[in-house]
């Protein structure tokens, strides 16, 4: 089954489409209550959340969120037709609502990956679109290496390696970019800790102690948030770091994987595309997104054969970013319209391929 898309450009795959100046004019969807909720447990020590949303029967899709440690919430469901897809929403292990809260023991990119099978199989589902943004995109490119022939696709947003050089920016790379914003969080240690940020903010946001781990914490997730958006949004930065919990949950799963080096072996996502070269893709970017930068998606694009990239001119990071949220809306429309016009057609296999380019 081909997935075909809008006209090339200059960059393999196709134009992103203009309106009124913006890379979309999508609306985006109502959002949404969950139709089930639940706790599903997969080790005797962690327990997800999960919620499903939208059409039982209609064509399923997984979200895997950000952070890490950021959730789901019901406002992802915006990107989304519900009458078309089977939206199905879980956090990942120590994050949000899953138990226990902020648990790093036995939390791992390769547990996460176990626990995606867990609930693909446990909700009787057999194959999705699996979409995710940021971290969610390095889980996402994860799983499918590991499990292709239960993947249709992937639409992914603010491309994350997880490369040394990749979280090591998030830590100072993008201070060259935000000088005011990483001022405050270098200056918030101590000068004879401020030589390895990495660790000394690690110790702190794993320190069990609220009067240690809260402070530096809201210093790291501050600084995040503000380079999160191509312009400012001073609520948006705000009403992350009033919340403690949200806050607490990523700053804890942000260090502490990036002091084991996200668990990965060097450069392993695109030493392993060939696993997955087939399978299709939206992989949609920021021009300006300061903590993923585009040569991430860049790279991903040209390792994927079968991949479209949509550089959004006026995106930083954040799917909050309303050309980002438009493209991300677009995109899943593009795979229910495609999807549904190769179901009609006759096939001469059984064998569902969908090809972007």
């Amino acid at each position: 089954m081909a997935l075909s898309v809008p006209s090339p450009t200059c960059i393999k795959g196709f134009q992103v489409p203009k309106t009124k100046g913006k890379a979309f004019g999508h609306e985006l969807y109502p959002i949404s209550s969950p139709n089930k909720e639940g706790y599903l447990a997969v080790s005797d020590k962690h327990a997800l959340f999960y919620a499903t949303y939208g059409n039982p029967k209609g064509r399923s899709i997984v979200v895997l969120h950000g952070g890490p440690g950021g959730g789901c919430e019901d406002a992802l469901t915006r990107f989304f037709d519900l009458s078309e897809w089977h939206v199905v929403m879980f956090d990942q292990r120590g994050a949000m609502r899953s138990t226990p809260f902020g648990c790093m023991e036995e939390n791992t990119p390769q547990n996460s990956i176990a626990d995606i099978e867990v609930l693909r199989k446990h909700l009787e589902i057999k194959q999705w679109v699996v979409f995710g943004g940021s971290w969610g995109s390095t889980l996402a490119l994860l799983y499918g290496q590991e499990h292709p022939e239960q993947c249709l696709g992937f639409i992914l947003r603010g491309i994350f390696l997880g490369r040394e050089q990749d979280y090591l920016h998030l830590i100072d790379g993008m201070g060259k970019i935000f000088p005011d914003a990483y001022d405050s969080f270098f200056n918030y240690l101590p000068k004879e800790e401020q030589g390895d940020l990495l660790s000394a903010y690690y110790k702190r946001v794993m320190d069990p102690n609220p009067e240690v781990h809260m402070p530096a914490a809201r210093a790291f997730i501050k600084y995040d948030s503000i380079c999160s958006t191509h312009l400012p949004n001073t609520e948006n930065v705000e009403k992350v770091i009033g919340n403690d919990m949200l806050t607490l949950s990523i700053a804890r799963a942000f260090f502490y994987y990036s002091y084991h080096k996200f668990f990965l072996q060097p450069n392993q996502i695109l030493s392993r595309m060939h696993s997955i070269a087939q399978i299709p893709s939206v992989i949609i970017h920021g021009r300006w997104d300061a903590i993923c930068r585009p040569e991430m998606a860049y790279s991903l694009h040209k390792s994927w054969q079968n991949s479209a990239l949509w550089l959004i001119p006026d995106g930083g990071h954040s799917a909050n970013d309303p050309a980002i949220s438009q493209a991300l809306a677009n995109a899943t429309d593009l795979f229910i319209e495609q999807i549904k016009q190769k179901s009609e057609e006759k096939m001469e296999t059984s064998e569902v391929y969908i090809k972007i380019c």
